[in-house]
């Protein structure tokens, strides 16, 4: 097992709003905008040496692909990097499942399993985050029938406080519970996903879908097609991302969708960034792995100069508070680089931002300017106060400890489950004793 000892940073606020800070990348998140507490980040190679170090580790919290923009990994105590365990990838045919090492990307399972002939329902724009961490947080792509990563689990392997692995299994008491735990159960060692036949996607894009239009006919737009999403940098510039299952009976890209014009080149959904790292557009079909992520495996979509920020609305509420975040065009578009708007169906995971109901997620990809950044946030979320907009638990936010937890109706539930997981609390930290309690 490797460690990686670091000199512990000087404390930090609890504050999230202070989360917004440039550190060094050593003990930092992808973004460099949080500085992990952790005096070591383990990468044990085995299943046995992970339930050895859970065990003996007073404190330790896991750590994925560090795409999380908020300290829900953050820790005191010891991270412990699972991306060192062996690239399991084990397609079970019969159940049409996969179970999967944790700390795998995305990307990796979704080669090696379309090589077999299955794939996965849906992939986020980046297929470069970590299969467990992004469960963890209920993370998601788009598509009005589509859930988020998280509901593809049909099964999770667990180190849990005391060293012991236990499997959890759909179906079984407190499964919707543990799913999305935001790692306060325990370290989650392999994942079992369901599978479906793999599948062929064609993308195009639109140059200059109005505003207007998105308003006026939001849920014909986002029905339109497997997965849209709708960019805008609330500036002047707005296209859409139209991806179409090519086993979805006969299509043909209209030139004039929606008032909006077929893109005539290649785009980068960030305003004026070159598509070298994007998926394939304009229409060629492909594999479902190489087209509903946004950006290609093979290509860091960006340097990690950002800050990203989430709010997931009820569907019903989806026009009002589009409308609502239009009023502040003006000062959202000089510290934004684009914002993005999808949709997501309703599951039954406790803590998933799309509990009990369908969303729409809008999406913020700020630039890396944090004084800046951090009084637009505060407006936007002042405006989406009366929709019940849940925060996406990896992002960006400084909305009220109280006001998140009465957003989910089974928080006491996991509370409890927490309690009989973890009861001397060695997954806790900061994050979750603010928003979970």
């Amino acid at each position: 097992m490797r460690s990686i000892l670091l000199d512990r940073p000087p404390p930090r606020s609890s504050d999230p709003a202070r989360t917004l800070l440039a550190v060094s990348a050593e003990r930092s998140n992808w973004a460099g905008n949080v500085t992990y507490g952790a005096a070591r980040i383990h990468a044990p190679s085995s299943v046995e040496e992970l339930q050895d170090l859970v065990a003996r580790t007073e404190r330790i919290r896991a750590l994925g692909s560090r795409h999380s923009f908020s300290d829900v990994a953050d820790t005191t105590g010891e991270l412990v990097s699972v991306a060192g365990l062996p690239a399991r990838i084990d397609v079970d045919a019969a159940a049409r499942t996969v179970t999967v090492a944790a700390g795998l990307r995305y990307g990796d399972v979704a080669e090696e399993l379309h090589r077999q002939g299955w794939a996965l329902h849906n992939l986020g724009s980046l297929p470069h985050i970590s299969v467990a961490g992004a469960v963890a947080t209920a993370t998601h792509g788009s598509g009005d029938g589509n859930g988020n990563l998280a509901t593809a689990v049909a099964a999770l392997h667990l180190v849990r406080a005391d060293g012991e692995l236990v499997t959890l299994r759909r179906g079984e008491p407190d499964f919707a519970g543990a799913v999305v735990a935001l790692g306060a159960l325990g370290v989650v060692a392999a994942v079992t996903l369901d599978v479906v036949p793999a599948f062929d996607v064609r993308q195009v894009v639109y140059d200059d879908l109005a505003l207007d239009t998105v308003a006026e006919r939001f849920d014909e737009i986002f029905a339109a097609a497997y997965s849209v999403s709708v960019f805008t940098d609330w500036a002047g510039t707005t296209r859409s991302w139209v991806k179409h299952r090519t086993g979805d009976g006969e299509w043909t890209p209209d030139p004039a969708w929606m008032g909006a014009r077929l893109a005539d080149a290649p785009r980068n959904p960030v305003p004026g960034m070159p598509a070298v790292n994007c998926t394939e557009q304009r229409g060629v079909p492909g594999p479902w792995y190489d087209r509903l992520p946004h950006f290609r495996l093979e290509f860091t979509p960006s340097s990690g100069e950002e800050l990203q920020s989430e709010f997931l609305v009820p569907r019903e509420h989806g026009v009002e508070a589009f409308g609502a975040i239009s009023t502040l065009a003006d000062r959202i578009a000089p510290v934004l680089q684009v914002c993005e708007l999808r949709t997501a169906a309703a599951d039954d995971l406790w803590l998933s931002s799309s509990y009990g109901r369908d969303v729409v997620g809008f999406h913020f990809t700020w630039k890396k300017d944090p004084d800046g950044v951090r009084p637009v946030l505060a407006e936007i979320e002042r405006a989406l106060a009366p929709y019940d907009a849940r925060p996406h638990w990896g992002k960006l936010f400084t909305v009220a400890p109280e006001q998140v937890r009465e957003r989910y109706p089974r928080l006491a539930d996991f509370r409890r489950l927490r309690g009989e997981y973890d009861p001397d609390g060695r997954f806790g930290n900061v994050f979750l004793d603010r928003y979970v309690g």
